[in-house]
């Protein structure tokens, strides 16, 4: 590995200096989450954790991400003891600022060593694209954007993601990813999404024989499920005997919560939500009934229930069928060919059925899809077709999570020189398939990108110039709609590739 330059290391170092230089940039909400949540694991203890609501930003993550909070905390005791109050609302000393950057920088460690892990594992022949894609994945503005001015800990959290993926690589570390990703669902929840393709992928590959599924290695299977059961029960454990399983669900699946987040992610819900206020204008001339009271359902930004106009509404049974059904599909492939490929392949197309079918989905949750795909996107120019635009729009739809003016010739200076960048890489070091390119793909992902740029200009520089402050929420919609466009898209051509090769 001598030869791939600049290491994983070095742009380590250079990309922990500019996020240095980012800690007084803009902050979210999400800020104040997590340090509530640090002044409750310290303050309180464990049986109150998932009751106290001194603040609106009650505890909602599982268990192991509540113990890696009281972990910091420990830290953050010494640098000011006033952000573990929990009646210290809104607490932002410079001392507190400067911990929860660096914590999420020194957490991010996990990702660096899970990548070098990836390019030390691939094949001879696909180091070289592996070591760009790892870098992609380390330089990501998606990671830029939510984590590192934002706030969130994506990045620790997809280095166990990419961890578990890596050890699923080869036969004698399997027991050990599906251990980690048991792990990790005790952290966040949202990676039960790409469950289903582990549950498969570690059924056929690790429980069941390779010449007959009716071949169980028992060993193997006890081995797995008594594992699973004990990390589980280090998580909940403590609150099954406290019967507080009923309060932690509750708080972990916020069903009250409407269809849509309050900026549009780019999913199948947005361009129904689009399609439902231009029907709204279209309506009286084909006598079509609406819900006057649903006006402005969609378009108000609030949390709780979405009511559309004209279009029927879309319960959150509906949407888990979808998911499912949608998740089910690849998997039957994965169960009769359950390679390293395939697996990923599968996770993937489990991310994206969650991502554009999901009850609630927040637009940062477009990194389950981006991230493991950047696995797999150099095995040749075919899947690089259905990545790019992925990568375009994924990353695009992020830009209103920073709305401030200081923020936003990073956000656009940064991903425009990392899509250049990269994807101009990536499409040098992409090998030729052995089957036919998808025309329409190759020519879809062309003339999205082409048409991207003015709706970038339009949406982030003139509508407010031309409008003013009136009419906010057109730039939104317009971005989250044709982000949504491309994201399908790109879904669409990977089902194409995905079974046909």
């Amino acid at each position: 590995m001598a030869d791939l330059y600049p290491s994983i290391a070095q742009c380590a170092v250079v990309a922990t200096a500019f996020k240095v230089l980012l800690f007084p940039a803009y902050k979210s909400t999400d800020f104040e989450v997590h340090r509530n949540w640090l002044a409750i694991t310290n303050s309180l203890p464990i049986q109150e954790w998932y009751f106290e609501k001194t603040s609106e930003w009650t505890l909602d993550y599982p268990p192991f991400f509540a113990y890696f909070e009281w972990f910091l905390s420990q830290f953050a005791k010494a640098m000011d003891p006033g952000m573990l109050r929990v009646y210290n609302l809104e607490y932002e000393s410079w001392q507190t600022v400067y911990f929860q950057r660096a914590s999420v920088i020194t957490t991010e460690l996990v990702l660096v060593y899970a990548l070098n892990l990836f390019v030390q594992s691939a094949p001879p022949a696909f180091k070289r694209p592996s070591h760009a894609a790892a870098l992609s994945i380390l330089l990501s503005p998606g990671l830029l954007i939510i984590d590192h001015i934002h706030f969130q800990y994506n990045g620790f959290m997809y280095g166990l993601l990419i961890l578990s993926l890596v050890l699923a690589r080869d036969k004698s570390t399997r027991l050990a990813s599906g251990l980690l990703f048991a792990a990790l669902l005790c952290f966040k929840h949202i990676y039960l999404y790409l469950a289903p393709a582990y549950f498969v992928y570690l059924l056929r590959a690790y429980c069941l024989g390779h010449k007959s599924i009716f071949q169980v290695r028992f060993g193997n299977a006890v081995k797995l499920g008594t594992g699973i059961i004990a990390i589980f029960g280090a998580a909940f454990g403590p609150f099954a005997f406290w019967r507080q399983i009923p309060q932690l669900l509750s708080r972990l699946f916020p069903f009250a919560r409407g269809l849509c987040h309050a900026y549009w992610a780019p999913n199948i819900w947005a361009i129904y939500s689009f399609t439902d206020r231009l029907l709204i204008f279209i309506a009286p001339r084909l006598n079509l009934p609406v819900n006057e009271e649903a006006l402005t359902s969609v378009t108000r930004g609030l949390v709780g229930d979405t009511s559309f106009a004209v279009l029927p509404e879309v319960t959150a049974r509906t949407t888990f069928a979808l998911t499912l059904l949608f998740q089910i599909i690849p998997l039957i492939k994965l169960f009769s060919d359950p390679t390293w490929e395939t697996f990923i392949g599968s996770v993937t197309l489990c991310g994206y059925a969650s991502f554009l079918f999901g009850w609630h989905v927040h637009e940062k949750a477009i990194l389950l899809v981006i991230i493991p795909f950047s696995l797999i996107a150099l095995k040749d120019r075919r899947y690089l077709g259905a990545f790019r635009p992925l990568a375009v729009a994924g990353h695009v739809s992020l830009f209103p999570l920073l709305f401030t003016a200081a923020e936003f010739p990073i956000k656009t200076v940064y991903t425009i020189f990392w899509l250049v960048g990269f994807l101009l890489a990536f499409d040098r070091l992409a090998p030729a398939s052995n089957k036919p390119r998808v025309f329409l793909l190759d020519r879809f992902s062309t003339l999205y990108i082409a048409v991207s740029i003015p709706l970038i200009v339009y949406c982030s520089l003139l509508h407010g110039i031309i409008w003013g402050s009136r009419l906010e929420f057109l730039p939104l919609m317009f971005m989250s709609s044709y982000s949504a466009v491309g994201v399908v898209g790109s879904w669409v051509g990977f089902l194409v590739v995905f079974f046909t090769s």
